[in-house]
């Protein structure tokens, strides 16, 4: 399967493009309640989060600063994942207090935690702005 790696740039241009619009997405959601959720409150945590999300997300997209959009959004699903996954009162609540995210619900937190830290790592690549 070695033929697949000529093709390397492609795939993760389309995997940053993808991660930004998606991280995008839920800052969307957060901020203007748009894509079926209600907006939170201006200033509030989820809101705050909100604003990272589509400022990060944009960034990625674009290619623009990758690697600082990446870490930051890395950490940030990383607290994410800490706050509302790991033994929050909800989880213990719902008896899912747990540290593995197969149980806590928290698998979406730590795989946009460690894409968005891998896109920190590999800056924009070859179709970013961070390149010209």
């Amino acid at each position: 399967m070695k033929f697949l790696s000529r093709y390397e740039p492609n795939a993760y241009f389309l995997l940053r493009i993808v991660f930004g619009f998606l991280f995008m997405c839920h800052g969307l959601q957060k901020l203007f309640g748009m894509l079926g959720a209600q907006a939170r409150p201006v200033g509030s945590l989820p809101w705050i989060a909100g604003a990272i999300e589509l400022v990060c997300g944009v960034l990625i997209v674009l290619g623009l600063v990758t690697r600082i959009a990446g870490f930051i959004a890395s950490g940030e699903m990383a607290v994410a994942y800490f706050m509302s996954h790991d033994h929050s009162a909800m989880a213990v609540k719902a008896g899912q207090a747990s540290f593995f995210p197969i149980i806590n619900g928290g698998e979406l937190a730590v795989i946009y935690c460690f894409v968005a830290l891998y896109i920190a790592c590999r800056g924009a690549g070859r179709f970013g702005i961070d390149r010209a």
